[in-house]
């Protein structure tokens, strides 16, 4: 067998065949026709047939046989570049010659289409004939670019002008196809590029960036795409997505700010250029040769170096002869670190520095582009950006995951070319720089706007989500670029533009999550790339820098904070559909819209997040590339390092082995910073005083030494930087919010609606403990009661017949309640114990069966009790009820549209005033006039007060909480202010100023009339009632309550003796003394008149003392006295006794239709 049998073709020889055929049939080069191309007799035909052949065997068997056979056949150079230079510029019409001219580019473009890998849908024969095709396609370029005879790219053009000519209402779908095609080939010649691991044929400058630009301005490509963006939106639509792709492979690698420099600012910055680079290389060598070899030591050299845990190295060479520490260095030069092997399948990651390379242009190509950018900016930024914006939102079908990258990286070269030209315009002399200093930033505006914003940050948020490096990278320029055209703004002369940038930077800075954003972009970097890492930390102090400028000039910033909301999770039954779900829907939307909330915004505190270890290393391996950094880059990274070590005052956190060895490799060498850089000295400086307090640090802190070989915590950074541990404050667990059941439903139905809600929660574990408590608690109730009984049996049976029928009588209705021992109620795990803290629908329960909690309310492992006086009885009917409500449900018809957690709300907290401290003035007991003139109750025979209690109590019920509170607080207020009105009238009076005495004589004469009646009617009616209550007595009354009852008739008389005497208090003193009566009721006797007449009634006195259980009352007639008499000598008799410690007043029970009685209690 033949060698060559065993070799496979790359291509079918079949395909090859036909695919020749057709090529050969298309046309060729005649010597009749002095070696011109003439186009066979069927030219059209062979252009179809070769698309057909593309289509159906290529794209459909995913196949690159076809692409292969005609680029080894090379029909794009021999015959349709030809084809399109033969169409004369002439025929503009519609005849067989433009047909043919746009079928040769509509077989062009899938030839010159980017052949990209696509790990899913790669084969053999795509790894086969990838590399073959891609040079071929170079070869196109290079071929459309610098072709002999006609200028390429303008025939394409032209091929597409009748179509573009057509209003855009009056074009046909092949119109738009056309239009779409020439596109296509412009932004497929734009895009092709000289892979980087093939090798180059040809030179590569025919097909550099600045070969393209130059044959796009002299074929007038840029002025198509000049007229198709500025139309954007009119007369053009579905062509935004290529203009854009066009536009990114034109522009991306470019410095902006080097295409608007002029000639000798350009030179000079080459040239300073230049000599860095030079002077580089010479700091370079001269540190190489300061430990070079001579040509006096060439011998060589072995030496044992001997380290610090007795072992010997070898190391060769004299260069370290003299020095121990470059031995070391040596040594460590000579490491090697076998990296673990990745085992598994690595995806090929997109490159990362896609637009970080630096592309040169020639000065030719500059100043073309520069005139082109010129007119984009002027004519078709705001038309072309402001529609893609909305193309992008709305997600068309043409718009691919790349191309919203490309649109914010356009966005941002765009915004950095209009600073550098503003930049240079201003530096330009004469009448052109007066006139531009009056324009506005309105040419870039549809960048600035807050549909934009929020683009940028949805594109940020999903890109840092997603991991897609590149498309974040691309969205921190833009945002960057954004920023420092911001501040341009700010710096404006036009106070338009002022007011313009004070609004955007209100709106950036106002969200929290951008701020957030930032430091987790920062934070979050790992060998991302060079580009990434110079674009976030540009980002990161930018950000910063303009964010403490313009927090110093709004000292009241609010910014607005967003925090996650806390679902309610409601259970809801299988029948409710899709109604409830939509109900529940918008439940959450409002739910998350309560969650933001604004708040004073402190920069100190919001910088403190950028001193994180994360973002010290971020801007670590930032330095780490010195050398290399320009003079901004370093400037950049000394503004952070000094920002953490003297603003933010926490050095300790450089304290680390690495980043002191790099600060000292920066400064001392070997391979540190140049001394003749301008940024030198400033690293030198801010070097010296790290270390200097780094040394004073560990002489302080000798923990340090061991702290410098890791990342330190914040703990850590407390402990070295104060001495000692911080105290960390734990603070108490808050207890939920007390539940209720909502009043009118019986005890059955309160346990049978909290069961349901916690079976609906799925709360099994809790029921099934607390069924547990209750069954076992009520067999060792039911144990004790049947042991108390047999013992109370056992011991009445040596009694009498009365005393072992009360002993029956005892044990038939229960044992003593008093004496039952309290059950404790045990969790049975941590997860019961925390529910019993924290479930409050749980302690509703609880507390609806009898339990109850010992301890403070916020107390955590407080206990719960089952009390003394609940018998077995009720604990085995609770564990019935709620086993019936857990396998049953409710024993009752819900309302219409309720559910079980509906009959819950919170249990409301009552208020108790205390009137003796912390009375404000604001706190009217009574009317400011004093008592209101009304009859008493009873008096017309009908008493209608419980009616109206009861209608305030239904129309209260139909309310909710909330209200009720509402109503209440506006009552007051206006109760508050009506009373402070009518002070002043009452109390103050024109009249007052003028003095009467006979008016005050009399005055006091009735006042010292009425104290006498009053005092004598009291004196009267305690006699007869101490008469009365003795003789009532029963003989077993100790002389002990006798003599307590002595004392406290001598101490009333005594008070009342003192009353009378005083005869020279004020009016005011009168009122105060009638206010404290009144709230604090703390009488001796409660004196009552009758609201019909004054007649002697028999009517018992108020029940005794609850221990004095064996006291029958008894009732004897006391004489009535007249109301205002009575009042006043209740108001009299507790003001003047208040200032006696010794009395002990107790409150006694009113009778309000009774007549009055003087009510004597021995409990005293």
């Amino acid at each position: 067998m033949n060698i060559d049998e065993w070799v496979q073709p790359t291509v079918h020889p079949e395909v090859r065949a036909h695919v020749n055929s057709l090529v050969s049939a298309l046309g060729g080069s005649s010597a009749e026709y002095d070696g011109r191309y003439v186009l066979g007799d069927d030219a059209l035909a062979c252009l179809k047939d070769i698309k057909r052949w593309l289509k159906l065997h290529d794209d459909s068997y995913n196949r690159h046989d076809v692409a292969r056979a005609l680029a080894e056949a090379d029909l794009v150079c021999k015959d349709l570049l030809e084809i399109l230079a033969s169409w004369p510029e002439t025929d503009e019409g519609q005849g067989m010659r433009y047909k043919i001219a746009a079928a040769c580019l509509e077989l062009l473009v899938p030839l010159t289409w980017p052949v990209q890998k696509d790990d899913t849908k790669m084969t053999v024969h795509n790894h086969k004939h990838m590399p073959y095709l891609q040079l071929a396609q170079v070869k196109y370029k290079r071929a459309i670019l610098q072709h002999d005879s006609e200028r390429i790219l303008r025939t394409i053009v032209r091929i597409g002008l009748p179509a573009m000519a057509e209003a855009r209402n009056e074009r046909s779908p092949r119109d738009e196809g056309i239009i779409r095609i020439v596109l296509f080939a412009l932004r497929n010649i734009a895009m092709i590029e000289q892979p980087r691991n093939l090798p180059v044929d040809g030179d590569e400058s025919d097909i550099s960036r600045s070969t393209l630009i130059e044959a796009f301005h002299t074929q007038d490509i840029f002025q198509l795409l000049l007229t198709i963006a500025s139309s954007m939106g009119e007369e053009f639509d579905v062509q935004d997505v290529l203009i854009l792709e066009i536009l990114f492979h034109v522009l991306k690698g470019i410095d902006p700010e080097k295409l608007f420099m002029e000639e000798k600012h350009l030179a000079s910055a080459n040239t300073d250029e230049l000599k860095g680079l030079i002077q580089k290389e010479k700091s370079m060598l001269s540190g190489y040769a300061r430990h070079a070899p001579s040509r006096h030591n060439r011998f060589g050299t072995m030496v044992w170096v001997k380290r610090g845990d007795d072992r010997v190295s070898t190391v060769s060479g004299q260069d370290f002869l003299g020095n121990d520490q470059r031995s070391l260095v040596h040594m460590d030069k000579s490491k090697k670190w076998n990296r673990p092997k990745y085992r598994g399948k690595r995806p090929e990651e997109a490159p990362t520095d896609e637009f970080d390379v630096s592309i040169p242009l020639s000065q030719r190509a500059r100043n073309h582009l520069r005139s082109f950018v010129e007119d984009f900016l002027d004519s078709s930024f705001n038309p072309l950006f402001g529609y893609l914006r909305k193309t992008i939102e709305r997600e068309a079908d043409r718009v691919i995951a790349a191309n919203t990258m490309q649109y914010f990286y356009l966005i941002s070269w765009f915004l950095k070319a209009e600073c550098a030209r503003r930049k240079a315009t201003k530096n330009k002399k004469g009448s052109r720089a007066a006139n531009v200093e009056d324009e506005s930033f309105a040419l870039i505006a549809s960048a600035l706007t807050q549909s934009a914003f929020v683009l940028l940050n949805r594109f940020m948020q999903r890109s840092q989500d997603d991991k897609n490096w590149n498309d974040l990278n691309a969205g921190m320029k833009c945002f960057t670029q954004i920023l420092l055209t911001i501040q341009e703004m700010a710096d404006s002369p036009l106070e338009d533009d002022q007011d313009i940038a004070e609004n955007i930077q209100n709106r950036i800075f106002y969200e929290e999550t951008t701020h957030d954003r930032i430091i987790t972009i920062l934070r979050s970097y790992k060998d991302q790339g060079f580009g990434y890492l110079d674009a976030c930390t540009e980002m990161a102090h930018v950000f910063l820098r303009m964010l403490e400028r313009y927090s110093k000039q709004n000292v009241d910033l609010q910014i607005r904070s967003r925090r996650r909301a806390r679902r309610k999770q409601k259970a809801t039954d299988g029948t409710e559909g899709e109604g409830n779900a939509a109900a529940e829907d918008q439940e959450d939307l409002h739910e998350a819209q309560r969650t933001v909330s604004e708040r004073k915004f402190d920069f100190h505190r919001f910088a403190a997040k950028f001193t994180t270890q994360q973002c010290i290393n971020t801007f670590v391996a930032l330095t780490t590339y010195y050398n290399d950094l320009s003079a901004e880059q370093l400037k950049r990274a000394h503004r952070y390092f000094h920002r953490v070590a003297f603003k933010m005052e926490i050095p300790i956190s450089l304290y680390r082995v690495d980043i002191l060895h790099l600060f000292y490799k920066m400064i001392k060498g070997p391979g540190g910073l140049d001394p003749d850089s301008p940024s030198f000295k400033e690293w030198e400086e801010l070097i010296r005083h790290l270390f200097r307090q780094a040394i004073k640090k560990v002489q302080e802190r000798p923990e340090l030494i061991v702290e410098m070989l890791f990342s330190k915590i914040n703990a850590t950074m407390f402990y070295l930087e104060h001495g000692y541990d911080k105290e960390v404050v734990k603070r108490p667990p808050r207890p939920p919010a007390d539940l209720e059941v909502k009043p009118g439903l019986a005890l059955k139905d309160q346990i049978a609606v909290v069961v349901t809600v916690l079976v609906l929660e799925a709360k099994f574990d809790l029921l099934g403990w607390l069924k547990g408590v209750l069954g076992s608690a009520a067999e060792e109730r039911k144990a004790w009661e049947d042991s108390e009984t047999r013992k109370v049996t056992q011991e009445n049976s040596n009694e009498d017949r009365e005393t072992a029928g009360s002993g029956e009588l005892q044990a038939s209705n229960g044992v003593d309640k008093a004496t039952a021992p309290s059950i404790l109620a045990k969790p049975d795990d941590d997860d019961i114990k925390k529910a019993m803290f924290k479930n409050n629908k749980l302690r509703l329960l609880m507390t609806l069966v009898g339990f109850m909690r010992l301890g403070v309310e916020d107390d955590a492992d407080a206990s719960w009790i089952i009390p003394s006086n609940i018998t077995s009885d009720a604990l085995k009917e609770s564990r019935q009820w709620i086993e019936h409500a857990e396998f049953h449900g409710l024993g009752f018809d819900l309302e219409e549209g309720k559910s079980a957690e509906d009959y819950l709300r919170r249990k409301r907290k009552v208020e108790y005033d205390d009137d003796t401290e912390g009375s404000s003035g604001d706190d009217f007991l009574f009317a400011a006039g004093g008592p209101t003139a009304r009859k008493p109750d009873g008096e017309d025979g009908t008493d209608d007060a419980p009616k109206r209690r009861r209608r305030l109590q239904r129309r209260d019920e139909e309310l909710d909480d909330e209200e009720k509170e509402r109503r209440r607080k506006a009552r007051e207020e206006t109760q508050k202010e009506n009373l402070r009105k009518i002070k002043s009238t009452l109390y103050v009076d024109s009249d007052d100023e003028e003095d009467d005495d006979e008016r005050d004589k009399d005055f006091f004469a009735k006042e010292e009339q009425i104290r006498k009646a009053t005092r004598e009617n009291i004196l009267k009616a305690l006699s007869e009632a101490q008469v009365n209550s003795k003789a009532t007595k029963k003989r077993k009354s100790t002389d002990g309550a006798k003599g307590n009852r002595k004392r406290k008739k001598v101490s009333l008389e005594d008070d009342i003796e003192g009353s009378a005497s005083d005869t020279d208090a004020s009016d005011d003193d009168d009122l105060i003394g009638s206010r404290v009566a009144r709230r604090s009721s703390p009488a001796e006797a409660s004196i009552d008149n009758d609201d019909s007449d004054a007649e002697m009634t028999d009517t018992p006195l108020s029940s005794p003392h609850a221990n004095a259980t064996n006291q029958e009352p008894q009732t004897k007639p006391v004489e009535t006295r007249p109301a205002d008499t009575s009042s006043t000598f209740a108001q009299q008799t507790v003001t003047e006794g208040d200032n006696d410690e010794d009395d002990v007043l107790v409150r006694t029970q009113r009778r309000t239709v009774r007549a009055g009685f003087i009510i004597d209690s021995d409990s005293e």
